[in-house]
This record gives C-alpha cells, sequence and structure tokens, in this order.
C-alpha cells in the first residue's frame, strides 16, 4: 500500500508490508521509475526502510486509514497486454496516487495503520509511527481470520476465533463491538475457507461443494429478503389465437378433434333403432384391471396363508421328531437301571 515508510517521510510512497510469524512487521520501501517508458526496462528497486513494528503472535492482517478514519483503497489497474493487436484503444498510464498534506496537518500524522495477529490488534499513526491503541484480543485461543470491512458507512475490524467467536471491533479506536459464540472449528475446511465481506457478511464452505453465508449486521438481516433472487418470473400463459380458414385449408398442420364432438349424437343426430349400439360395462376397462388386481390379491394372500400353514407343519415335525428322541432316550436309561438292579437284594442297596 501507499504509505509513509519511514519517521521522516513527508509524502506516502509504495510500500511493502511484510509480516511474519512471530509478530514481526518489516516495511519494504519500493521504488518505481517515474517514466512509462523506463518501466519496461528498469527493475523496481526495493530497500528496506528500517521500520519494524511488533505484535503478539503471528500477523494476519493490514489495514491503511486516512487521518479520517477512511479505509484507503490500494491503487490498482485492469491488467493489459502490451503486444495486444488493439490499437484503436489509448493505453491507460499508471499514476501514483500522491496524498501531499495541507498546510495545517504539515506537522502532523496524516494515516492510520491497523495491524492484526492471532492474539491482538494495534494501530499506529503514520509517520511517526506511534501506538495509539492496543487491544489483546483473545489469551486462551487464537484467531484464524481477521479483515478490515466497512460496515454502515464505518470501518471495523471482523475477527474469527478458533474457539468459535465472531468479534468486531471498531476503527481506529479498538473498542470491542460484538462477541458471539457461533460455531467451534471442528473441520479444518472452516478454518481454511472463513473470510469477511463487507456490509456485515461472512462466507465458508460448509461442505466441499456447499458454501455457508452469514450475517452479523442487524441491517443486512433485515433487508435479506428484498435481496433474495427468483429463479424464474413467473407469466400468464396467453389465449389461444382463433384459426382462420385459410390457415386451416393450407397451414398443412394437423388439428386434434373430439371423437364424440366428430360421430356424436350431438352432432350425427340419434342412431336408428334398428343399428346396433354399444353399451359399456358398468366398470369398463377399470372394472376389469379391479376384478382382476382382487382375484390376484386373493391369490397372493392364499399363498401367503399355504406357506405360513407349511412352515408351521414343518416346526410341528420337528417339535414331534424331538420329542420321540427324548422319550427313546428315556427308554434307553430306564431300562440301563432296571438291568442293573434286577439281581440284587434289598439288603445290597
Amino acid at each position: 500500500m501507499e504509505s509513509f515508510a519511514r519517521k521522516n517521510d513527508s509524502a506516502v510512497s509504495p510500500c511493502l508490508w511484510v509480516g511474519t510469524g512471530l509478530g514481526m512487521v518489516l516495511i519494504l520501501s519500493l521504488n518505481l521509475p517515474a517514466s512509462d517508458d523506463l518501466r519496461q526496462s528498469e527493475p523496481v528497486m526495493v530497500s528496506p526502510s528500517g521500520t519494524v513494528l511488533t505484535l503478539k503472535g503471528a500477523v494476519l492482517t493490514f489495514a491503511c486509514l486516512d487521518c479520517m478514519g477512511t479505509l484507503t483503497h490500494p491503487p490498482y489497474e485492469v491488467w493489459r497486454d502490451p503486444h495486444s493487436a488493439d490499437d484503436g484503444e489509448k493505453t491507460r498510464k499508471r499514476k501514483l496516487v500522491m496524498h501531499s498534506p495541507s498546510s495545517s496537518q504539515d506537522m502532523g500524522d496524516h494515516q492510520f495503520a491497523v495491524i492484526c495477529s492471532e492474539k491482538q490488534a494495534k494501530v499506529f499513526s503514520l509517520p511517526s509511527q506511534t501506538c495509539l491503541y492496543v487491544h489483546n484480543i483473545t489469551e486462551t485461543s487464537f484467531l484464524l481470520r481477521a479483515d478490515v470491512v466497512t460496515l454502515c458507512n464505518s470501518v471495523c475490524l471482523a475477527c474469527f476465533c478458533a474457539n468459535g467467536h465472531i468479534m468486531t471491533l471498531s476503527l481506529p479506536s479498538l473498542r470491542p463491538l460484538l462477541d458471539v459464540n457461533y460455531l467451534p472449528v471442528t473441520d479444518m475446511r472452516i478454518a481454511r475457507t472463513f473470510c469477511f465481506t463487507n456490509e456485515g457478511q461472512a462466507l465458508y464452505l460448509s461442505s466441499p461443494t456447499e458454501i455457508q453465508r452469514l450475517t452479523y449486521s442487524q441491517e443486512m438481516c433485515d433487508s435479506l429478503q428484498d435481496m433474495l433472487g427468483d429463479l424464474f418470473t413467473p407469466v400468464e400463459t396467453p389465449e389461444a389465437q382463433n384459426r382462420g380458414f385459410l390457415k386451416g385449408l393450407f397451414g398443412g398442420s394437423g388439428q386434434a378433434f373430439d371423437r364424440e364432438e366428430l360421430f356424436g349424437e350431438a352432432t350425427a343426430g340419434k342412431a336408428s333403432r334398428s343399428l346396433a349400439q354399444h353399451i359399456p360395462g358398468s366398470g369398463g376397462i377399470e372394472g376389469v384391471r379391479g376384478a382382476a388386481g382382487g382375484v390376484i390379491g386373493d391369490l397372493t394372500r392364499a399363498r401367503i396363508a399355504l406357506d405360513e400353514r407349511g412352515q408351521k407343519l414343518g416346526e410341528l415335525d420337528e417339535r414331534t421328531a424331538s420329542m420321540m428322541a427324548s422319550a427313546e432316550a428315556f427308554s434307553k436309561h430306564a431300562h440301563e437301571v432296571m438291568l442293573k438292579y434286577k439281581d440284587k437284594k434289598w439288603y445290597q442297596f
């Protein structure tokens, strides 16, 4: 982003903010060639500015606010192919937006740098690099995602903690605005894909093919029904056009007619008594189908009853065989006892 790389800088310049996993923030100064012609041939010079800022935990996000607390968007441009054959369109030239301080702010600071890590958030004043606000977000857990978003014509810092809490902090004062226990992180997919967007919304992949959308803004929740789209627009079916005589004669397309309309008694008149007349039965085809269905149902029930009877007969046979085997074993045992005590006297027992 374009900011003040050193304490004694009087104007903003392109800078690269680098955050490390140990909470160190380094600011690198980018020197771009002033001429577009030289930009195609000369490289960009990158040099360390000597500025080092420290936080607790790994650095997650950066943001830059102007002196009024408004989010400063980095300059960007749509990429264009320099070898394009479209000569009629003029090639856009990139110009750096250099913010010149006013006369009343020559000796003051002109930017706020917002830095958030896994444990805390800090707001620095630039170019003096004075730490204005510090907020320790969590001590027992850590942040998975942090973004600076716009909400209700203001700017806030939205954070998603590993314990499932969604928190918002005001900027640049870092005053807690919201702390809601939303969803414990049980799947690493949520931790990898969770992101905040503007106007109090957030997205994450709840499954490999499903996107979960949520809001932490009451204004967005009230207007949610108006934002839902329709799959189609209901349109009334138009009435059929009257078919003209010539179009029906030379159109070549067939037209469906009702048999009763062509050959019924209403059009051809009542038939003579001597002519045969078809008198359908009471049930017709549906009656025949119903009768056939009833017969099939009776046959099915009879077959099921026979199967159950055969099963019961088989169980009865098994029980009879078991009883016969038990009786035979008892008879054999009784015979053995009788043979054992047959020749013994009464005094031998």
